[in-house]
């Protein structure tokens, strides 16, 4: 990466950290302006964010790498996210939860279950998973924003710069452990903006960048249809693959026998897992909205009827997504061969293919998928954290200013052990 694609990138970091440092004390009147936005937010801007909450950078490599593998075929693997859920959530989930005017998803287990014993115990057995999950999804995206961001910083670099014989042992420690210094540094970036700005700025931010992201997913999808011919996807796939319609099909199939004895042996049985597959989406979408950023969305709506449009177009912003997953993985099997870790693939790909300039403005992009699902993520955990954890224990007489107070600590709190059990 040279000096224009950084300095698009750094500009990029500045603009969200700016964006959350000014809503601060919009963000900061109280618990519902801070986690809900005061339910004052435009639907539109709920459903983008929404939407492009779930295009991050770990999950799209991991998407380019299942495809990479088994091509088309992979469409079934991507059921068990729970596609069908938008329409669950159109039609009556996205309504039913709004008119609950809680705040949180477990405390939505009140609305379920009532305020009996039962339904208390089921309101902090959904908190205490919801915090594991988030800590976790923190751990999951640490791993991937420090492979991502190696590809395009070659901190090997660094040894021969003027300043790194004033710093050896920082310039050591940096070059040792480069995807994880990479990822505390973005992680402490996308940190400041949750901290101070909130739902406001989570959702503001994630609005530019669904701009950034769509410019992104286009441009990478024209760069494929330039560079990939039929006759080359033809003459470049893998063996596992016995012609360009095989990589093309959806057909399942019992057993994919190329895979036995390899890292990938779990695809071996094919016919298997794609039922386990279906089941746990069509159950994942009868559930309603997961216990993480998804709910908080139609909780901060104006009212259930805007909680119903935000289902009906979470789905359209979130397209882009596989049209650059679907470029990248073109580009990858004409490009590229003997790729020995398929998590790889997107950021060599992008690094080989984009031109100067534009190469900063899709890595931007990727990065505002990144901050997107990892402040959604932080966001929705600290609200669990505080709103179904410390106040029905401890803080029932805390005033507002002591909460946002104990919200920046529960943020900062689900960083620091995401980090800490990926890096131990």
């Amino acid at each position: 990466m040279n000096f224009v694609d950084a300095a698009v990138v750094i500009a990029y970091f500045i603009l969200v950290i700016g964006f959350g440092i000014w809503y601060r004390r919009r963000a900061a009147r109280d618990l519902e302006s801070y986690f809900l936005g005061r339910k004052r937010l435009h639907w539109t801007l709920l459903s983008m964010s929404g939407a492009v909450s779930n295009f991050d950078i770990t999950g799209t490599m991991w998407m380019v790498s299942i495809v990479y593998l088994i091509g088309m075929k992979s469409w079934w693997h991507f059921q068990m996210s729970g596609f069908i859920l938008p329409a669950f959530c159109l039609a009556f989930i996205g309504k039913w939860v709004r008119r609950s005017n809680v705040m949180t998803g477990a405390e939505w287990m009140i609305t379920r279950f009532g305020t009996t014993t039962a339904g208390q115990v089921a309101r902090s057995a959904y908190a205490i998973l919801a915090v594991v999950t988030c800590v976790s999804f923190v751990g999951y995206a640490f791993q991937g924003i420090g492979k991502f961001a190696q590809v395009y910083i070659p901190t090997e670099n660094l040894a021969g710069s003027n300043w790194a014989g004033y710093l050896p042992l920082a310039t050591d420690f940096l070059i040792q452990h480069e995807a994880h210094t990479l990822a505390l540094l973005i992680f402490f970036l996308s940190t400041v903006y949750i901290v101070f700005g909130g739902l406001y700025g989570v959702v503001l931010t994630d609005m530019i960048q669904t701009i950034i992201l769509t410019m992104a997913a286009v441009l990478v999808g024209v760069i494929a249809y330039r560079n990939v011919t039929p006759a080359m996807l033809e003459a470049h796939l893998p063996d596992r693959f016995e012609s360009a319609a095989d990589f093309a099909s959806i057909q399942p199939v019992w057993r994919l026998d190329d895979f036995a004895g390899t890292e990938s042996a779990a695809f071996q049985m094919f016919g298997m897992m794609t039922i386990a597959w279906i089941l746990k989406g069509l159950l994942l979408g009868a559930g309603g909205p997961a216990q993480l950023y998804d709910l908080q969305r139609y909780l901060a709506a104006k009212d259930p009827r805007d909680a119903a449009k935000i289902a009906l177009l979470w789905p359209f912003f979130q397209s882009v997504r596989w049209l650059m997953v679907m470029a990248i993985t073109l580009l990858a099997l004409t490009g590229f061969a003997g790729v020995t870790d398929a998590e790889l693939v997107m950021p060599a790909v992008l690094q080989k293919y984009l031109p100067t300039g534009l190469r900063g403005l899709v890595i931007a992009g990727l990065l505002a998928a990144f901050m997107s699902t990892f402040s959604s993520t932080v966001n929705s955990g600290a609200s669990y954290i505080v709103r179904d954890i410390w106040q029905p224990l401890w803080g029932l007489d805390d005033d507002d200013r002591r909460l946002i107070w104990m919200s920046y600590a529960a943020t900062v709190m689900i960083v620091i052990v995401g980090v800490g059990r990926t890096s131990r």
